[in-house]
């Protein structure tokens, strides 16, 4: 145990954040996604882990350590309901109050079409599977920057 790390952080993933440049995305998954074949596509080339947590609760706790892009662009995007694009589920709503949170702002995700979210993750940095049950838990992080007079020395 690490003072200040969150317990849902296993040390595989922190060293996978840490490493992270700006601008590396990162695919937080449900349990119907392809995680495992996704993510032997990556640049990491592995499967991380977080299956006994719900995707909320991994966003949340990737979020305590992780920046994000939001000051250029929209750095969350959630994969679109298959007809009805528009829709945000509740899991969906959930993870933006947490984003929301984190940024301290409204921070607004920006939809991915099923197919096209499949071929974003396989540019990833890495995916971190979850035990989320609920559909379209998944969702594409950008890693932003912290600047120096905020880096922890």
């Amino acid at each position: 145990m690490l003072k200040g790390i969150r317990a849902e952080l296993n040390g595989d993933i922190l060293q996978a954040l840490c490493n992270m440049g700006h601008g590396d995305y990162l695919v937080i998954s449900d349990m119907n996604f392809p995680s495992d074949s996704i993510a032997r596509q990556t640049r990491l080339g592995k499967l991380l882990t977080m299956e006994n947590i719900p995707a909320p609760q991994a966003i949340d706790a990737v979020l305590s350590v992780l920046p994000l892009d939001t000051p250029i662009q929209p750095s969350v995007g959630r994969m679109e309901v298959i007809g009805n694009p528009d829709e945000i589920p509740p899991i969906q709503q959930e993870v933006q109050a947490i984003v929301d949170r984190a940024e301290g702002k409204p921070s607004p995700m920006y939809p991915v079409e099923r197919m096209a979210f499949y071929d974003i993750a396989k540019q990833a940095y890495c995916v971190i599977a979850t035990g989320e049950l609920r559909f379209y838990g998944c969702f594409l992080l950008t890693k932003g920057v912290i600047p120096a007079e905020e880096a922890v020395r």
